[in-house]
């Protein structure tokens, strides 16, 4: 049927029209945007993974990051240590020329000057602190805390707070000691101010040990000829017990080395999951743009040709 009122055709044309337009300019956005997911209308699911996954990526940077602190920290440390190290090697050095028979009084005072101010170092490196985060803890047996070494906080490691200045050996060779014999015949090295010895064998435990029973070696940490061969001694374990916590130290930094590239690694595989999720296909999305042009134009020039379709019933009305 002919009709006036109804060009079936031109409408036709023009629906279609409307559709290559809209899949047009749905394509332009998302080669211009670099994503293939532009609305949630696009993929739904989709992007809910996605942005999971972006978070997800999110928090492994920050976790990484976080390491990188513990990193340093770690390593300031280890510069403490190394201090500490060079130190204690110097004050048991200064022990052993006392010991030296050649030399009287004044040469073993002078000796002892230096002594005590190595006694002064020691105890500054014992309150070294990272940002305001102590690096030695306030106890003898030292703390821990707790790292986060996942983005979702299901992994975590410990970093180790230890005791330098507050460990029995060391505090010694700062503050002073006594000694005593238990009734096993052990003999104990007793911190000035301390109730309790340590022994050579069991440096950590502590022995309970009475007043009485001490003998005054050195109760204010000078150093003199008469107690050098104790202080021997005492910078021995000292420098065992500094070996010990930087091996600690050194056993730490490894795995969150180790931990810090696994994180770099989830968060790149994170990364490209989510990027074949939402990004769009380049060559892909530019083969669909050169078919809805080619779409487009073929479509208006369609409409263009129904709506002159109707010229003959013009001709008819005519006569």
């Amino acid at each position: 049927m002919i009709s006036i009122n109804v060009n079936q055709a031109a409408s036709s044309a023009g629906l279609n029209l409307g559709k290559s337009n809209d899949a047009l300019q749905k394509s332009l956005s998302r080669l211009s945007s670099g994503r293939r997911i532009v609305t949630s209308s696009d993929d739904a699911g989709g992007l809910a993974v996605s942005m999971k996954m972006a978070a997800a990526q999110k928090r492994t940077e920050a976790t990484a990051i976080n390491l990188r602190n513990i990193q340093s920290y770690l390593d300031t440390q280890d510069g403490a240590f190394k201090i500490a190290d060079k130190v204690l090697s110097r004050m048991s050095e200064l022990t052993t020329l006392a010991r030296d028979v050649t030399k009287n009084e004044g040469d073993v005072e002078n000796y002892d000057k230096e002594f005590q101010n190595l006694q002064s170092q020691l105890t500054s490196l014992g309150t070294e602190k990272f940002n305001g985060v102590p690096l030695f803890a306030a106890n003898i047996t030292g703390t821990t805390f707790t790292v986060p070494t996942s983005e979702d906080g299901s992994q975590n490691t410990s970093v180790t707070k230890a005791s330098m200045d507050s460990d029995p050996w060391v505090s010694m060779m700062v503050q002073g000691f006594n000694t005593a014999t238990t009734s096993s015949g052990t003999t104990v090295y007793i911190p000035v101010g301390s109730t309790d010895g340590y022994a050579l064998n069991d440096p950590f435990t502590p022995i309970p040990v009475g007043t009485s029973s001490m003998t005054l070696v050195c109760p204010s940490g000078t150093l003199t000829y008469d107690n050098s061969d104790e202080f021997v001694i005492v910078v021995q374990q000292a420098l065992q017990q500094l070996a010990d916590m930087r091996a600690q130290n050194g056993a730490e930094m490894s795995r969150v080395n180790f931990a810090q590239d696994l994180l770099n690694i989830n968060a790149i595989n994170l990364e490209a999951a989510n990027a074949r999720i939402i990004d769009v296909d380049v060559a892909a999305e530019s083969s669909q743009l050169a078919r809805f042009q080619i779409l487009q134009q073929a479509g208006t020039a369609m409409l263009a040709q129904a709506n002159t379709s109707q010229q003959s019933l013009v001709r008819l009305l005519q006569g």
